[in-house]
């Protein structure tokens, strides 16, 4: 099997016209030539011909709403078509003000429509009626629902029994801050989340060098392109990464992507390294090893931006403390990490090592990297990848430069909220158990195992685009607790739809999709910070109309989308109804900024954020006459700042050192207490946010927690080290770490367009192995773990290495009701048995089948 490929890319071109339509010919063009987008002036009564009245010309006007796309996490910035007559959303397309997107939207953002359409949609409140889990429904009214919530979790706090609420959710649509504020308020440390079962290690990984957690590569402007991922098809980001690839390609960028799977992305890419799963560190520490042997690093940017001092100081106190002495050094560290070593370990050959070593050595400080779960999740050590892949970045000098790789925070904005609480002084030990003191990020996949030893009872549980039933490896576990009320005395579901888990709530509530609801947003696309502003653009299109409404929820009533609510009313509201009288300390905080007693409002909220809080919004929307909030709902988004590079260069003013204090010895700044900058050359910088302030090569905290072999970047055998699989006894590794670029982990099964799209998830086998198992495409097979078996049917391909078998993590759904439950678009009906203790029989009744619904789709299935 090939591990390199490697193929010339044209360093320019463009498409060659083609000869236009006969019955185009004879058109003249519009006066200033064609446009890809509707002109902003024109958004809120735009006319379009209707394409199903053809051959008549009917004309249809429509308001343009700009919203942000919730189908993953890049934040692409939408523009809803509200048509005026009928008060439908007809269609989502690109918002060509938005920063990151600029107008373009992968097949996810107009599959939107899908959903908001999604004839088996949750429209109203429902209370369980029976057992949990037993599927018997009642629609009851938001207000029953919110005294209920309000009185349980008021009794909580007044009993001192803070841990006992929580808030669990999978992917946020928010920025964090938001849900801060909330649990603060309440003096909870209540907020879980699913980062554990996806991108903790290579968050971990990052953080340990720069304390930040996501990277930013700058791929615009990069001379070589390094991916451990399938960004120009899928993961988080891509459509904003994947246009910005492109770009850096067209200026001559070569990209390299490291995948064992023959990805679209690979496909496209000037080389592609196949390794085996687990062992990306030992190669990329290869890359790193030659880079030092050849010298080819950025002697410089070392000197003065990684802890090399603290390194001496620890570990070579003898030696003499100068940056001579750790480069002498350096070359020792890595000494067995020789492209030979790499190439036994991961089965890539060394000859292909070492070419793109030279190729990063050569691009220096217009190197971008990424990565962010395929190989530094799924496997023991994989935060190390990410470790490793940030070790040639620092090498050559390429951190928040540009065509490097910045921190994420550099190119994110959190605008600061009004009255924001101080953290609560509570830990709970249900998200960060203290035999974990280094987990990054909560346990969440713990919970139920918690509980199950009776560390704690939760009283009062919400869950909100979580869905731990099908997601977590051991799902039926989590059944168990959630069918356990002396473990979960209350599940409160927030979903606009039907999943696995929300069968097992007391309440399942509406809250709105993506274009349904509030919130900010703002993500590391490039280099540069911007806001998203999500809105409900059915309440934006009927206010505008003239119409007004006290809540969102009533204003999707008025839109016909029954009582389908927001989360950030939401929220308010419930914290009002538990401190009704202020007596807990909790109202306080959900009043209007600007009239003390009353009730914050949505729009309160953000107007005040976007007048404080948000630099240059104000400015730039009194020259078009609006005020901030007016101009976020026009345009929806907003660029605060372009080209931001070496952030941690900046320059500590006089305000800032007043009151300071300059340790001598390292030359970190203080104040207050707290490190906010470091003395580098004489000069005092901002740096970055670790304990050194500086790029940290070497972990002080890695050692004085007892992991000193870790304390520099190194790479961990995994448990899935080919020495581990025994192909006699047809064991494979299995590789399910990857997307379909076209589905949402668990959000998409309402989408039609998407799942005709993508409706397949096949067992990717190598020629080899299936001639050793006998078998073909489509033929099926069982897969067999520690933990459980499905079956699946075969694809046999190139595109995978010999010993690994491939499966993404999409399809596969299920429900317990033949006509409720789940997207009858995407589950199958099953059955669900209690065989004993620990095991669990789930065995399909029949697939996926037309069925009659208000949309005629459903019966082409």
């Amino acid at each position: 099997m090939a591990n390199l490929v490697k193929a010339d890319s044209p360093s320019s071109g463009g498409l060659r016209a083609e000869p236009l339509h006969p019955a185009a010919q004879g058109l003249t063009p519009p006066p200033g030539g064609l446009q890809s987008y509707p002109p902003v002036a024109r958004w809120d009564d735009w006319e379009e011909y209707d394409p199903k009245a053809w051959p008549r010309k009917v004309s249809r006007h429509y308001r343009l709403i700009p919203t942000i796309c919730f189908n993953c996490e890049a934040a692409c910035g939408l523009l809803a078509y509200v048509d005026r007559d009928t008060g439908k959303v007809q269609k989502f397309e690109g918002n060509p003000e938005h920063p990151g997107s600029r107008g373009r939207n992968c097949a996810k953002g107009p599959a939107t429509l899908n959903q908001v359409d999604d004839p088996e949609r949750i429209r109203y409140p429902l209370k369980r009626v029976g057992k949990r889990g037993g599927g018997q429904w009642a629609r009851v009214s938001w207000n029953e629902v919110l005294d209920d919530l309000a009185g349980r979790i008021r009794t909580a706090l007044q009993e001192g029994r803070r841990n006992e609420v929580m808030y669990h959710v999978g992917r946020p649509g928010h920025e964090l801050v938001y849900h801060q504020r909330i649990f603060h308020a309440w003096g909870i440390d209540g907020h879980n989340s699913h980062t554990n079962v996806c991108s903790a290690s290579a968050r971990a990984g990052y953080a340990f060098w720069s304390g930040l957690d996501r990277p930013s590569p700058d791929h615009a402007h990069a001379r070589f392109i390094l991916l451990l991922s399938s960004h120009l098809e899928t993961g988080h980001y891509f459509n904003p990464h994947a246009q910005r690839i492109i770009e850096g390609k067209k200026r001559g960028a070569k990209v390299c992507a490291i995948d064992t799977r023959l990805s679209n992305t690979a496909s496209m890419a000037d080389y592609w390294l196949s390794p085996w799963p687990g062992t990306e560190a030992a190669l990329l520490l290869a890359m790193c090893q030659l880079v030092i042997q050849e010298r080819l690093y950025d002697r410089e940017f070392l000197r003065r931006w990684v802890n090399w001092a603290d390194y001496l100081r620890e570990e070579h106190p003898g030696e003499p403390q100068t940056f001579e002495t750790f480069e002498a050094i350096l070359p020792t560290l890595y000494a067995a990490y020789t492209p030979e070593f790499a190439e036994r370990e991961s089965g890539v050959p060394a000859a292909s090592i070492v070419e793109i070593a030279r190729e990063v050595g050569r691009a220096g400080s217009a190197l971008a990297t990424h990565v962010w779960r395929n190989a530094a999740a799924g496997n023991l050590g994989g935060w190390q990848v990410a470790r490793a892949l940030q070790f040639l970045s620092v090498l050559v000098g390429a951190v928040a430069t540009p065509g490097g790789t910045a921190p994420s925070f550099y190119n994110k904005a959190i605008p600061a909220p009004p009255l924001m609480p101080p953290p609560a002084k509570v830990w709970s030990e249900l998200l960060y158990p203290r035999e974990y003191p280094l987990a990054f990020f909560e346990m969440s996949f713990l919970l139920p195992h918690l509980l199950k030893e009776g560390r704690g009872r939760v009283d009062t549980y919400f869950t909100r685009v979580y869905n731990p039933v099908w997601t977590n490896p051991d799902g039926f576990s989590w059944i168990e607790m959630l069918t356990d009320e002396t473990k979960v005395g209350l599940h409160a579901c927030l979903t606009p739809i039907w999943s696995e888990t929300a069968w097992f709530a007391d309440y399942v509530l509406p809250m709105g999709h993506g274009p349904e609801r509030h919130d900010l947003m703002s993500q590391e696309t490039h280099a540069a910070r911007w806001i998203g502003f999500r809105q409900p653009v059915l309440r934006v299109a009927l206010e505008r109309a003239g119409k007004r409404f006290a809540t969102t929820w009533e204003a999707h009533q008025a839109a016909g989308l029954g009582e389908v609510w927001e989360e950030d009313e939401f929220w308010i509201e419930l914290s009002w109804r538990i401190d009704p009288d202020g007596s807990l300390g909790i109202r306080k905080w959900f009043e209007s900024p600007d009239r003390p007693g009353e009730k914050l409002t949505v729009d309160g909220f953000y107007r005040w954020i976007f007048e404080h809080s948000v630099p240059g919004l104000p400015e730039a929307s009194a020259r078009e006459g609006l005020d901030p909030l007016a101009y976020m709902r026009k345009y929806g988004a907003f660029l605060i700042e372009d080209g931001v590079y070496r952030t941690h260069e900046r320059t500590l003013g006089a305000k800032d050192l007043d009151g300071a204090a300059v340790d001598g010895a390292t030359g970190i700044i203080t104040k207050g207490g707290a490190a906010v900058g470091v003395e580098i050359d004489g000069q005092a910088v901002v740096g970055f946010p670790t304990p050194s302030r500086k790029l940290e090569f070497f972990s002080q905290t890695l050692r004085d927690w007892k992991w000193p072999e870790y304390a520099l970047p190194q790479y961990i055998r995994s448990h899935v080290h080919w020495t581990e699989i025994d192909r006699g006894r047809s064991e494979f590794l299995l590789l399910p770490t990857f997307r379909l670029p076209t589905l949402i982990h668990t959000r998409s099964g309402n989408a039609k367009w998407l799942y005709e799209i993508s409706h397949s998830n096949p067992l990717w086998l190598h020629p080899e192995d299936a001639a050793r198992l006998g078998v073909g495409t489509n033929a099926l097979l069982k897969i067999s773990t520690e933990i459980g078996s499905f079956v699946d049917k075969v694809w046999v391909t190139e595109s995978i290495r010999p010993g690994v078998i491939a499966c993404s993590h999409h399809l596969g759904r299920w429900r317990l009701h033949e006509d409720t439950g789940g997207d009858r678009w995407s589950t199958a009906l099953v059955n669900l048995e209690a065989l004993g203790p620990g095991k669990w029989r789930l065995r399909t009744v029949h697939g996926i089948r037309p069925f009659a619904s208000e949309d005629p789709d459903s019966e082409r299935v």
